[in-house]
This record gives C-alpha cells, structure tokens and sequence, in this order.
C-alpha cells in the first residue's frame, strides 16, 4: 500500500504542504501535488493514481465541477477537503462521485487514516495479476468482473466509484438476499452505521444510474419495505461464484 499512488488537490499550498508531509512521514513517497482543478485534470490524464485528495472550493473549476471527469480516467476513491459542512453538501460530493467527505480544519492524522482505509479497500479489490482467474458476476444486463475491478452495461464499460463498485460487488455475491441499510453499511464500509447516515441510499441510487434501464422502476437493485434492498439475479445467469 505504501507504493500507492496519490493526487492532493488544493489552491491552499500550506494544506498540500501539510499532507504531503504527513504522507511522506507515514512511508507513502509516489505524492503528485496540484493547486487548481485544471492542473489536476491534466495530471490524472498523464497517470492513474490510487486515491485523490481533492478540496472543493477552489478559484475558478471546484472539487465538485472536476469529479466527474477524474471519474472517467480513474475509479479509485476521491475524498473530498471542504469547509462546508450541510447535508446538502455532503451528498453533493457523494453525488458527484466522492467516497468521503472530510471537513476543515481537520487534523491530519485523521486524513491520512481515511485514506488508508480507503486504499485498503480500493487495492484488495485489485489482487495481482498472477492471482487473477476468471470472477465475473452475469446479471445478463451487465457483468461485474471482481477481479478487474470493472462494471460492463450492454457491452460498454461504466466507471465507478470505489465504494460504488464495492457495494455492488457486495450484493453481486449474494443475489436474492436482503440488506437492511445498515447491514450494508457496516459489511462493505466496515464501520458502525450514524442513526441517519443517507450513504447507502446515495450509493445504491448511484448503482441504480448505472445498472438499470429506469433508474427509478428498478428491475435488479429491489427495495423490499421495510426490510432493505436485494439484488435480483435473472433465472439462468452464471456467478462469479459457480
């Protein structure tokens, strides 16, 4: 993990200087640094990074303009740097395609503690390749390969975000069987579930966009009342796990 490559974005250069150093201390060394969103893009086009560090207000493109269009170059976990602290806000960031939201000021330890727990989950979805065999969910409308890491939707692929995709790898291995909302959270994010935490809801709307047809008449991603969610598997299709 300490050969992991990462992205920090911020226009404040003690806050980059401050985690770059953080980092270093902590035995990561593959650091990049940018301080607008331009230069962040250029720099995840040039380089596949494993996490980004990525504030959010920012002079001229923001956190939460430039999200989408690292999402397309790269599915690994973005976490969010910001002084705003609404639950509008929080969501806008999982919206866009974060996986955390970390608020200012903030202590760096705590940053970096995230961030390994983030890349820990983002690279055991992404074992060797010498390990690697065939590990593909087939739900006939789309295919998620564990091992590549990748979601394929009528032949084309679609990038997700890191917790995005382990969520849904999560339900791929266990078709047909229901999750409350905090079983969910505390099986793939593995963390106690806050009483009025919405990130599972966000996370399953944002598989919905990407896996069904009409995002809001599900046919595979199902909410049972009252009892949480299931992903449907269609009679007939191979698991990953056969």
């Amino acid at each position: 993990m300490k050969d992991a490559k990462i992205l920090i974005v911020d226009d404040e250069r003690a806050i980059v200087e401050i985690m770059d150093t953080v980092l270093r201390k902590e035995g990561f060394t593959d650091i990049d640094t940018a301080y607008d969103g331009e230069t962040a893009l250029a720099a995840c086009e040039r380089k596949r990074y494993d996490i980004v560090l990525l504030d959010v207000m920012m002079p001229g493109s923001s956190g939460l303009d430039i999200c989408p269009f690292i999402r397309r170059t790269t599915d690994a976990p973005v976490l969010f740097l910001t002084a705003r602290t609404s639950d509008f806000d929080k969501l806008s960031g999982f919206a866009v395609g974060g996986d955390d939201y970390i608020t200012k000021p903030f202590n760096p330890l705590e940053v970096v503690a995230r961030m390994q727990a983030q890349l820990r989950r983002y690279l055991m979805s992404k074992p060797p390749q010498e390990h690697r065999t065939a590990d593909i969910y087939d739900f006939g409308r789309f295919q998620v390969n564990a091992l590549e890491g990748t979601l394929t939707v009528e032949g084309r692929i679609s990038h997700c975000p890191s917790l995005v995709f382990q969520l849904l790898l999560f339900l791929c291995k266990h078709p047909n069987r229901i999750f409350s909302k905090r079983e969910l959270y505390e099986r793939v994010w593995g963390e106690d579930m806050l009483s009025e935490d919405n990130t599972v809801m966000v996370h399953i709307h944002r598989i919905r966009e990407r896996i069904e047809r009409d995002p809001s008449k599900p046919e595979h991603l199902v909410n049972v009342r009252g009892m949480g969610y299931k992903l449907i598997r269609p009679k007939g299709e191979r698991s990953g796990d056969t």
